[in-house]
């Protein structure tokens, strides 16, 4: 526990009772329970709030992937890139005749 021993939880708790008092001590308790009850549930939503992120970012991956998919499978798409190809030769051969 944080690396405390029995003892130095001992001496934090009788250092506490003389502090605050017998009649304070259920109260530091409660407010202490509380306390850590919030910090488990900020937690727990940190963690789900990860989760999700990477679930969404999954899921745009798999539409990018199945977009590609599809704008491959374009009839004709292959030949376009090879005239492109060829036009942008063209061009920078003309570009170096000039």
């Amino acid at each position: 526990m944080f690396g405390l021993g029995f003892q130095e939880i001992l001496v934090i708790l009788v250092i506490i009772f003389l502090l605050f008092g017998v009649k304070k001590l259920p109260e530091i308790g409660k407010g202490l329970g509380e306390t850590m009850r919030e910090i488990g549930k900020i937690r727990d939503e940190r963690k789900t709030g990860k989760e999700e992120e990477k679930g969404k970012e999954n899921q745009r991956e798999n539409l990018i992937s199945e977009i590609k998919k599809e704008v491959e499978e374009i009839p004709g798409l292959k030949q376009a890139r090879e005239i492109k190809e060829a036009a942008d030769k063209v061009k920078i051969i003309t570009k170096i005749l000039k």
